[in-house]
C-alpha cells in the first residue's frame, strides 16, 4: 500500500471530476474523519486515515484489500471507476438521471438508456459529462455518460440512446466481481 504519485492522483481527480465536480475536497475532508486514496497493486482504495494507521501494521504482501475499491489503473494508465464506487459517487453526483421502471431491468442488464426509458434527467447536463443512474425510488444503479445535452433530449426519437453505459450494481450477479476485486 502506498500513496499515488501526483501523476496518478491527477488522473484520479480528474475522473472523479466528471461525476461530482469539485466535491472531491468535501469527500476526502469528511466531518466525521479525514480519508484518503492508497494504491494497492493497480487499485486504487478510499479509506480513513484511522483505518490506514492501522493497516500499516499489516505486512504488505500479506495486505490484499483495505478500505473501498473506487477503481483500478489500466496498463496505458487510464483510471477505471468500479461499481463499488458507486456510494460515494452518488452521495456527491453532480449529474443524476433517474429511470423507468420499464427500462431498470435493461440497464441493469449493461445496456444504454433510451430516451422511451428516462424519466428525469438534471437540468443543463452537458454532453458526454457522467451522471449517476437512480431508480425512480431513488436507489442509486449505476453510472454511465450523457450521450445527449438535456436540451436535445426532448428532440430525440424514443430509441435514441440518452446515457451510455459504463458500470451498474448488476455486475455482482453478472459475475463480474472477477474484474472488480
Amino acid at each position: 500500500m502506498r500513496p499515488l504519485t501526483e501523476e496518478e492522483t491527477k488522473t484520479l481527480f480528474l475522473k472523479l471530476s466528471e461525476y461530482i465536480g469539485k466535491s472531491i475536497e468535501r469527500m476526502i475532508n469528511r466531518s466525521d474523519e479525514r480519508h484518503c486514496f492508497r494504491l494497492i497493486k493497480d487499485r486504487v482504495y478510499y479509506i480513513s486515515e484511522s483505518l490506514m494507521k492501522a493497516s500499516t501494521t499489516i505486512n504488505r504482501d500479506d495486505l490484499l484489500h483495505v478500505g473501498t475499491c473506487i477503481g483500478k489503473f489500466s496498463k496505458s494508465g487510464k483510471f477505471l471507476l468500479h461499481i463499488t464506487a458507486l456510494d460515494y459517487l452518488s452521495q456527491y453526483a453532480k449529474y443524476k438521471v433517474w429511470v423507468k421502471p420499464s427500462a431498470e431491468m435493461s440497464f441493469l442488464y449493461g445496456n444504454h438508456i433510451a430516451k422511451s426509458g428516462l424519466a428525469r434527467m438534471t437540468e443543463s447536463t452537458p454532453q458526454y459529462a457522467g451522471v449517476v443512474v437512480y431508480s425512480m425510488s431513488d436507489i442509486p444503479l449505476g453510472f454511465g455518460v450523457a450521450a445527449q445535452k438535456t436540451e436535445h433530449v426532448s428532440n430525440l426519437d424514443p430509441t435514441g440512446n440518452v446515457v451510455l453505459h459504463q458500470a451498474d450494481i448488476g455486475e455482482y450477479l453478472r459475475g463480474l466481481e472477477n474484474d472488480m476485486f
